[in-house]
């Protein structure tokens, strides 16, 4: 357990059950429930509020995603008009794409050392070592939120010019923020194990994308990322990276016929990858951590779809069919202004739950 060495006997293997479940929980990689979004990726919650045409937040119309809309600000700086028509096509036909040299070196080595403090911070009461933690945590250290007790990482979680790409490949006029996250993949550190992020998150429309930001460079010896080509365009399915090793397995196995890509980053380049696609990491075989910063970013307008907990909409009481637009949720891009947004204070919930998460530095710790 972090704080001290894993308990040995029953009671440790109790202890390191619940800090799994734990896990699945602060980081919230839930199936949708059983009525969950179809194919189409319209949660019956929704449907049922629009046939009762119950008023409230704004309703939505149905469809996986919605159409594309024209992109209000142009393109971003640094990124020609044929160039970001690239990216939109390879992220559509794909379900990722990776883009060199967004991040120069000085941003680079500003963010990598605010992250760095972020992630010691967090994980300061955690002397495990690699092989007394469960297989999930042997992936890697994750550190959820860091942009709200942390200033210095603001700037990166808001970047216009990460925002505007996101923005231009979801073919949307507004992105929110769904979460950050750091997640540093330790010298030895396990394989990721193949998963599609959008099981994860109970948001009903498919228009999300997170955006993989390595520190340093990348390659099959550190821990690179794997993309299955296409995959965002079948169905989502829940892998259980959290507490069942070897689930991955499922995926790989429905892919057979479609070997994932590994991409080698240089530093400043980002990877940005649909909610839908299927993808992984290699191990760590290097002597050093491989230090990632990612972050989710949704198309505003999207609706709650699924009872799951998650903070990101049960901070703001959001519910099942309602727009997601809480303070938990900030617009990312265009920021109003220019304005970065203060983060909001958490509610008392769950207490034992959120007393153990912070613990184990998966979200931010109360003040005093």
């Amino acid at each position: 357990m972090p704080g001290g060495r894993a308990r040995g006997g029953a009671g440790g293997g109790e202890a390191r059950r619940r800090d799994r479940l734990l896990l699945a929980r602060a980081a919230s990689h839930r199936p949708q429930s059983e009525g969950g979004n179809g194919a189409q990726g319209v949660h019956p919650a929704i449907c049922a509020r629009r046939r009762r045409g119950d008023q409230g937040r704004p309703a939505h119309p149905a469809g996986r995603s919605r159409a594309p809309v024209s992109h209000p600000r142009g393109r971003p700086a640094a990124v020609n008009a044929g160039e970001l028509a690239g990216y939109a096509a390879a992220f559509r036909r794909d379900g990722f794409v990776h883009v060199p040299g967004v991040l120069s070196a000085e941003e680079l080595a500003r963010y990598g050392e605010a992250v760095d403090e972020a992630v010691a911070s967090r994980k300061a009461g955690d002397t495990r070592r690699l092989d007394e933690k469960s297989p999930y945590e042997q992936s890697f250290m994750q550190c959820q939120y860091i942009w709200e007790d942390f200033p210095a990482v603001r700037p990166l979680t808001f970047h216009p010019k990460i925002g505007e790409l996101t923005a231009a490949l979801l073919g949307a006029n507004k992105v929110r923020l769904w979460h950050d996250q750091a997640l540093y993949k330790e010298a030895g550190g396990r394989e990721t194990e193949a998963h599609q992020d959008q099981p994860y998150w109970p948001i009903a429309e498919a228009d999300t994308a997170t955006v993989w930001i390595p520190f340093a460079a990348t390659s099959d010896e550190t821990g690179c990322m794997g993309y299955v080509p296409g995959s965002h365009k079948g169905e989502a399915e829940f892998i259980d990276i959290f507490g069942t090793p070897g689930d991955g397995k499922r995926l790989e196995e429905r892919y057979a016929d479609t070997p994932p890509v590994f991409v080698h980053c240089e530093p400043g380049d980002v990877i940005f990858h649909h909610g839908f696609t299927t993808h992984m990491a290699k191990a760590n075989r290097s002597d050093r951590t491989r230090r990632v910063y990612t972050a989710i970013y949704f198309a505003d307008g999207s609706h709650r779809g699924g009872e799951r907990p998650h903070p990101s909409v049960d901070r703001d009481g959001i519910a099942i069919g309602d727009v997601i637009d809480g303070g938990a949720t900030p617009v990312v891009w265009p920021l109003e202004g220019g304005r970065m947004p203060e983060p909001e204070p958490w509610p008392e919930m769950g207490m034992e739950w959120r007393e153990r998460a912070e613990r184990l530095g998966i979200i931010p710790r109360r003040a005093g």
